[in-house]
């Protein structure tokens, strides 16, 4: 698959919903009950993060018995992580920022990538490489919403998933940018709500979410 091919598999990943679950799997009992709420709300891209030990076996089980689930990693920040995801059965990947040997793997790799930058050079570097997609981030502490309006009429070839303290309040604004196809958003799965097993809450926090941009 060429980086083009990869491309419009993010593409199509980041346009299934206004918002993108990011979750932190603490108890890979977890996963298949937060996955399926999701997927009932309409929230079907979930971005594992991979910042537990929990993390690639939750992306086995989802991707192994959650019908309508496009299960992703997040948190990549070396190319062992790549290629564990890869192997786990991760449908995207997802990374902070971007490092030479990250870019590297994802080239020699098919899973489709969604690289993170937080600056126009940074973006600028990313788009020479020919990802015309990639994650904003950290969000709301790297220029806000002023930035990436900035950015839009400049680069206005790039699409992004901005993530990073972004709550259902705030949400609108971001998608309502040319330049944003969706936002990352962890505010579906407070950890409190994992941990009390609030499945319900969970698939009514996504419904609200999918509504977004109806």
């Amino acid at each position: 698959m060429n980086m083009e091919s990869k491309q419009r598999e993010v593409e199509t990943v980041l346009r299934r919903a206004p918002v993108v679950a990011v979750v932190v799997i603490e108890d890979v009992r977890h996963a298949v009950p937060l996955a399926r709420a999701l997927v009932a709300g309409g929230i079907e891209a979930i971005e594992v993060t991979l910042r537990t030990s929990a993390a690639l076996d939750s992306i086995r089980a989802i991707a192994a018995d959650v019908q309508g689930a496009v299960v992703g990693a997040g948190t990549l920040l070396t190319s062992a992580d790549f290629a564990a995801a890869e192997r786990a059965g991760a449908r995207f990947g997802v990374s902070p920022g971007a490092t030479p040997a990250l870019l590297a793997a994802a080239a020699d790799s098919a899973l489709p990538y969604l690289p993170g930058a937080a600056t126009a050079s940074e973006t600028m570097a990313l788009f020479e490489r020919g990802y015309r997609l990639q994650k904003f981030f950290p969000a709301s502490y790297a220029g806000g919403t002023d930035l990436l309006r900035a950015l839009a009429a400049p680069l206005p070839a790039i699409g992004y998933c901005p993530t990073g303290g972004i709550t259902a309040a705030t949400a609108p604004q971001w998608l309502a940018l040319p330049n944003v196809l969706c936002v990352g958003g962890s505010w579906l799965s407070a950890p409190a709500l994992v941990r009390g097993a609030q499945w319900e809450a969970i698939e009514r926090l996504a419904r609200e979410a999918a509504a977004l941009r109806a």
